[in-house]
């Protein structure tokens, strides 16, 4: 055929006309996807649709359900809502995207809000989404992009883009409008018509959205504690003049670093310090302490450190981790592609572990049990633990809130804490850290310190991980007494002399390649930070090194 080429489709063999983009073909593909299609994904490497298709090419389209698309998703919306905000309220409407709240993000404005302003920006973004306005990608010198955000008075984006050294950049353009975002884009705005917006104070609101574990919508459930601690620690980031990354580089920078370090270790010591006081205020009832949070959390440091509170206003912790409950390995339920699923509650051995819990506080001495992870096998412990007037259990594992455990132990008995690092610091005010990128990076850094992983291994298991949350952390999260921020605001900084080598190591043969090049894309915003000044005592240490909790 003359001006045709072959290529592969959705892993079907296909002879196509020349001169076609990848928006062209997603057309015919449409069908076969509940969701709009968002990108194609050409071998490893992720392309936006309006790239020209060339010969030899495996092509696989994408839409919201997938992670890179939901992410590409997340971002176009945002700029949906800036473009729409302008357009309702004037050039001088300004959103700044704060943090991750209930599978929506948390948004404030420049611009007073009700229930009727509210309505009316939902309106105008549907008007935008239905007029299919074209998003077009912009190559721009780097320079001329910072005038135009100086006339545009948005700092945020002038204070970035002096820390970018390249010369040129890309910015993307709906309307009259442009933006800088560290994402790809769809051609246009015709495919971003699944969203609601939840009015939640007079300057902001929560942008709800599909995500990659939940269909549809969903209604958005306010979680004030989790908020109250997000606007606290934003509170004191404001205080400190750190709200954003370029804010973070400039203390680098002026050597002053050391000091932001001493003071936040000590603003989260001393919360911890808090906890354990409100728990020894209530030790006439609570003899059972239930720690539960997401992976890379820190719940490893947050017990030792708690543990080490509590003996200071003279209790006796014992810990108790709920991993050595595991049934055997042969026992354990399957997932859906028949691997061992450690996440759910059924991996517990619950009928013993609430056994136990109920005999030491009635008085009696339990062998604790310890689980052989190379065996796969629960083995008799070596020590009895008994349960005095000073003693105190502190129970720790990812079901630890989970309500369907301890069932016959009264609520009153039980302190449940619930941690997390809440990431406040974003890049700009459109472009979030988000606090799984927080915990991926600790965790990828932890894996091959400790286990001699590849980046590979951990961004394979991540997804099972995740799933893992979304299903048995996260619903419990609001049963919490108290909810602990394990995140600290210089961190990243330091993350990023760890990581970055690991990341680079990922070949562009992997599927992980692009995953990989992301988060290098957001460390590239960072200047690196040693790690002398950070305590032995620090929760960062649990995952570079250097702890002194063994």
């Amino acid at each position: 055929m003359i001006g045709s080429i072959k290529l592969k489709i959705m892993g079907e063999e296909k002879v196509i006309a020349s001169g076609l983009t990848l928006l062209d073909l997603a057309k015919d593909y449409q069908k076969n996807f509940k969701y709009p299609i968002i990108l194609a994904k050409i071998g490893n490497m992720y392309h936006e649709l309006t790239e020209p298709i060339v010969a030899n090419q495996e092509i696989t389209f994408v839409d919201l359900k997938e992670r890179m698309g939901n992410s590409v998703y997340v971002n176009s919306l945002i700029f949906l809502v800036s473009y729409a905000s302008c357009e309702l309220f004037g050039k001088d409407a300004k959103i700044v995207v704060k943090y991750s709240i209930d599978k929506g993000l948390y948004i404030e404005t420049n611009f007073e809000l009700n229930e009727k302003s509210c309505k009316a920006l939902k309106d105008k973004m549907k008007e935008i989404a239905d007029k299919d306005i074209a998003i077009t990608k912009c190559r721009v010198n780097r320079e001329e992009a910072i005038d135009y955000y100086e006339v545009r008075k948005d700092l945020s984006k002038v204070n970035l883009l002096n820390c970018i050294i390249k010369s040129y950049i890309t910015l993307y353009k709906m309307g009259g409008v442009y933006d800088y975002f560290f994402s790809l884009m769809p051609p246009s705005t015709g495919c971003l018509k699944y969203f609601d917006i939840e009015l939640l104070n007079n300057k902001g609101f929560v942008l709800l959205f599909p995500t990659v574990y939940i269909d549809g919508i969903k209604k958005y459930e306010h979680h004030p504690k989790l908020f109250d601690v997000f606007k606290e620690y934003q509170k004191w980031a404001d205080i400190m003049k750190l709200g954003s990354v370029p804010s973070l580089n400039k203390i680098v920078s002026n050597g002053h670093i050391d000091d932001i370090i001493r003071m936040e270790e000590t603003l989260q010591s001393n919360r911890l310090l808090n906890i354990a006081r409100d728990i020894f205020s209530k030790k006439s009832n609570v003899k059972i302490v239930l720690i539960a949070g997401p992976s890379s959390s820190g719940k490893t440091t947050s017990c030792r450190k708690l543990s080490m509170y509590l003996r200071s206003f003279g209790l006796r912790p014992i810990e108790i981790s709920m991993d050595d409950y595991f049934v055997d390995r042969v026992k354990t339920p399957k997932d859906e592609n028949g691997e061992y699923d450690y996440e759910c509650l059924e991996a517990i051995n619950i009928k013993k572990f609430d056994s136990d819990v109920r005999k030491l506080l009635s008085g009696e001495k339990v062998r604790i049990p310890k689980y052989n992870f190379i065996s796969g096998q629960s083995e008799e412990g070596t020590t009895e633990v008994t349960l005095g007037s000073e003693e105190i259990l502190i129970i720790e594992g990812i079901h630890a809130l989970n309500e369907e455990l301890l069932t016959s132990i009264d609520r009153n008995r039980k302190y449940k804490i619930y941690l997390s690092p809440l990431t406040i610091l974003n890049i700009d005010t459109h472009n979030r850290i988000s606090t799984t990128d927080n915990r991926l990076l600790r965790r990828i850094v932890r894996d091959n310190r400790t286990r001699g992983h590849k980046v590979e291994d951990t961004l394979k298991s991540w997804r099972k991980v995740r799933l893992g949350e979304e299903k048995h952390i996260f619903p419990n999260q609001d049963d919490a007494d108290t909810v602990f921020n394990t995140a600290l605001i210089y961190e990243l900084g330091v993350l990023k002399t760890y990581v970055e080598p690991l990341l680079y190591s990922v070949d562009s043969s992997s599927p992980y390649y692009e995953e990989a090049r992301r988060l290098i894309n957001v460390l590239k915003t960072f200047l690196p930070i040693p790690s002398e000044a950070i305590p032995d005592d620090s929760l960062l240490r649990e995952f570079i090194g250097g702890s002194c909790f063994k």
